[in-house]
């Protein structure tokens, strides 16, 4: 698309932008965002910019396929969020490096940052080293009364 095309280059080209590598899966290009000056994020992207098919996967919780829960561990909720979400991308013919956006539901804030190196080494077995835009907030409760996670995910898949 031409004008996606002019948009891209004029954003990129202006200058409170800093695009680090991109990464080119097909003919879907994703580019890291980061402004200049500001401190490297750590297991996210500041921003995202990305052509592509869009593919939207609905807020997985920490039950198996059988929506069964074989833990109430925080953690290992959200292995199993995570294997969710990755199963769903494959449905739909894409993988962890074609995720652009990550909305995290957590139940205790105070127990995630707690455990956020087991949650980063359960996320890179899982995802591998593929850090999104993303946005982690607590809440009150969600709707399966055991679930301690939800996560929502878009990608993007080669046109």
């Amino acid at each position: 698309n031409p004008a996606w095309k002019a948009r891209a280059d004029s954003r990129q080209a202006t200058p409170r932008l800093a695009a680090l590598p991109s990464k080119s899966t097909g003919n879907t290009m994703i580019t890291r965002l980061q402004p200049p000056d500001w401190a490297e994020p750590k297991g996210y992207a500041n921003g995202i910019l990305a052509r592509g098919a869009l593919l939207f996967v609905g807020g997985q919780i920490g039950w198996n396929a059988a929506q069964q829960f074989e833990s109430d561990d925080f953690v290992a909720q959200t292995r199993q969020t995570l294997q969710n979400i990755a199963a769903v991308l494959q449905a739909g013919g894409a993988g962890p490096e074609h995720m652009v956006r990550m909305t995290w539901y957590v139940v205790d804030r105070i127990e995630y940052n707690a455990r956020l190196k087991e949650i980063g080494g359960v996320y890179r077995e899982v995802m591998g080293r593929n850090f999104p835009a993303m946005t982690c907030v607590q809440v009150a409760a969600l709707m399966e009364s055991r679930a301690k996670i939800e996560i929502e995910v878009t990608a993007v898949l080669p046109d």
